[in-house]
């Protein structure tokens, strides 16, 4: 599903992404896990188009990001780790607009956007322009909009950052259903305890480099536990000057 080959990325001659290789299968939960400016959301920007790399290249479900970076944005569904929301919008046309960008059925668009306000507990917030949204409600609102259309392939930069409890566990239960239907996602995460009940594969940068890359079975196996192969492989390691 997702194809990485020798990727490199340079700040001001800074390393922030240095000659990764990573191969993400079809319908696998992939937890991209590493210190703050480790490399992860350079590389999440690179697989979708946003960032333009020094070298390498990035394959996504068969099409290479830097020759149709506009056809991968239309078929991913993706959450950057700034959200950004059009704040004249209500929630309930905000969805609407990016429904009909994504050029849903109008017969299906009412019941899917009720669904998902449903689901992430919006209904009663859906008049209400989102600029007047809390962070949490702002977070849900643009969850629901990357998975309006259902994409097989959801790229994630720290989900979970400003969900409830509640909320955290519901979406984690989307996820799960989604990856049923064969949807692959890969995300990026600092709380361990939400990425072990998640994940089938595991990969963790630091410093820019790729520490590690396997099936989380495979990590317990040799580590112990995420927690020991995480600290392990990120202590010390990390290079002052790198961005995210």
């Amino acid at each position: 599903m997702i194809s990485i080959k020798d990727l490199t990325k340079s700040y001001d001659k800074k390393l922030a992404v240095n000659n990764i290789s990573l191969e993400v299968e079809r319908g696998a939960v992939f937890g991209f896990l590493g210190p703050n400016g480790a490399g992860k959301t350079t590389t999440l920007r690179i697989m979708m188009g946003l960032l333009r790399p020094d070298s390498g290249r990035v394959v996504i479900d068969g099409v290479d990001v830097a020759s149709d970076p506009i056809g991968i944005r239309a078929r991913v569904g993706y959450l950057p780790d700034e959200i950004f929301l059009y704040d004249y919008l209500t929630g309930y046309q905000f969805l609407d607009f990016v429904a009909d960008v994504h050029q849903l059925p109008v017969a299906a668009k009412k019941q899917r956007i009720e669904e998902l306000l449903s689901l992430f507990g919006l209904s009663d917030a859906a008049d209400e322009y989102t600029a007047n949204y809390s962070f949490g409600m702002k977070k849900k609102i643009a969850l629901a909009s990357i998975i309006i259309h259902s994409p097989k392939l959801l790229i994630l930069d720290e989900p979970f950052n400003g969900l409830d409890p509640q909320a955290t566990r519901d979406f984690r239960q989307l996820l799960d259903k989604m990856v049923e239907n064969d949807t692959t996602i890969i995300f990026s995460s600092h709380v361990l305890e939400v990425v072990e009940k998640l994940v089938t594969h595991v990969g963790i940068i630091s410093g820019g480099q790729l520490r590690l890359a396997e099936s989380f079975d495979s990590l317990v196996k040799t580590w112990g536990s995420l927690e020991n192969a995480f600290f392990e492989l990120t202590a010390s390691k990390q290079q002052p000057g790198t961005q995210a």
